[in-house]
């Protein structure tokens, strides 16, 4: 029983400290008009739980969210009334993307791909972010599938060890 309080306190503590670092992140993303209220961060977080449910994913850190926060804000694309829904669609996208490239772009990448698409090719559209970023990731795999079937054949064995 006392075990079990512990544990619920410290996860509280966390999740404290998690809103904590976003929030502080509103000093960056006001320059721009937006920021983050408490309960905002709480939605977003309870909406990042269930993407990465959905995709069966685990994530302990919470340095993509910071990193999305950070990029995404300075796009002119995005206003105060929806940033908490831009966020949240965010997260689905990259984590949809990062299921479909196998995991073989690096967060940072993957996140600075997107910024980068949702600027120059979407206009700000979220949908059209989506469907460019599917292109993308099946582009990708094909590449995966065709280094990986360049290599087939190739026995590693067969050459001495240094």
């Amino acid at each position: 029983m006392f075990l079990s309080r512990l544990f619920n306190a410290l996860n509280m503590s966390v999740q404290e400290q998690v809103v904590s670092e976003i929030l502080e992140l509103n000093e960056k993303t006001k320059v721009y008009g937006l920021a983050l209220k408490p309960q905002d961060v709480e939605l977003m977080l309870a909406a990042r739980s269930q993407v990465l449910c959905g995709y069966s994913r685990v994530e302990l850190g919470i340095e993509v969210t910071k990193e999305l926060i950070e990029l995404f804000s300075a796009s002119a694309f995005i206003r105060q009334e929806d940033y908490l829904d831009t966020l949240n669609e965010l997260h689905e996208i990259f984590y949809d993307l990062k299921n479909e490239t196998e995991d073989q772009i690096s967060d940072m990448k993957l996140i600075h791909k997107m910024k980068e698409v949702f600027e120059e090719d979407c206009g700000g559209s979220l949908d059209f972010l989506k469907s460019k970023l599917e292109e993308y990731a099946g582009s990708f795999r094909r590449e995966l599938q065709q280094n990986d079937y360049l290599r087939e054949g190739e026995d590693d064995d067969w050459y001495p060890k240094m």
